[in-house]
């Protein structure tokens, strides 16, 4: 006998956690502010709880999901949307170019699973460029560093890149009990706004990304120390940062500025 739609079991293997609580719900859809006219894509719609008051805004809406046993569930649940879409897919690996159209930059949002949010963050970060927003449903912890200040305790490379192409707002805590089954750590709601015009461009991305990375590999140790690795002399150059800081004391601002000073413009690969 076929298994009932919605006796469709949060899976493990997925990070599935159902959110229930139709007050919470509103309220994130609230904070969303969905236009008919938006570019909508949805990550991880499980049943459809944040789902259907989307699609009461905005009747176009795209879904990336991998579970295969609950691409049935939506599409009887939302048949009656001819702009609704489904994509069966993973969205570490999925390109989201696919889905922008000329002059409709997307809006995603996603309760996404706790144990792939940080390679997906970076992953959507990539798209930035046409992308209006992003709200997700993160763990707590993911969102406070997302949102971390220089110095602060949960300050690091997550948050130098994510800041480096987005505003960053914490905009509220969601409890366990609002999910089924519930998780056994607090979540929130952080909203991602990409800049339109980047606040402090660096000459090499990649170079900026190593930098940050190697900085923090070794964040008890002062920069001068941590990042030996990267075969510079600081002896040989005149640097405008305290290389006796250590990897959390320095900012956003901080850290583009070091490494156009390491990588100018004019430096080319060897």
């Amino acid at each position: 006998m076929s298994r009932k739609p919605t006796e469709h079991r949060a899976r493990k293997r997925f990070g599935q956690n159902f959110l229930i609580d139709e007050r919470l719900i509103n309220h994130i859809v609230r904070s969303i502010a969905p236009k008919p006219d938006d570019n909508l894509v949805e990550i991880g719609p499980g049943k459809g709880a944040i789902t259907a008051p989307l699609l009461e805004h905005c009747q176009k809406l795209n879904v990336i999901e991998l579970d295969r046993d609950l691409i049935p569930v939506l599409l009887a649940q939302f048949a009656k949307y001819e702009d609704f879409k489904i994509h069966q897919a993973d969205a570490l690996k999925y390109d989201f170019a696919n889905l922008i159209t000329a002059g409709k930059p997307l809006r995603i949002v996603g309760n996404l699973p706790y144990n792939i949010s940080t390679p997906l963050i970076f992953h959507l970060l990539s798209y930035q460029a046409q992308v209006k927003d992003m709200h997700f449903m993160l763990q707590k912890e993911v969102v406070e560093r997302l949102a971390a200040s220089a110095g602060e305790k949960n300050y690091g490379r997550l948050g130098i890149m994510a800041q480096y192409y987005c505003q960053v707002e914490n905009l509220f805590e969601v409890p366990p009990e609002s999910f089924s089954p519930a998780p056994k750590v607090d979540s929130a709601i952080v909203r991602l706004t990409p800049h339109t015009q980047l606040p402090h461009p660096v000459y090499h991305l990649n170079k900026l990304e190593l930098l940050v990375r190697t900085a923090f590999s070794q964040r008890r140790k002062t920069l001068r120390n941590s990042l030996k690795s990267l075969g510079v002399n600081f002896d040989d150059n005149n640097f405008n940062i305290d290389l006796k800081k250590r990897a959390e004391n320095l900012s956003l601002e901080d850290y583009v500025q070091l490494c156009n000073q390491l990588w100018p413009a004019e430096y080319a690969e060897p």
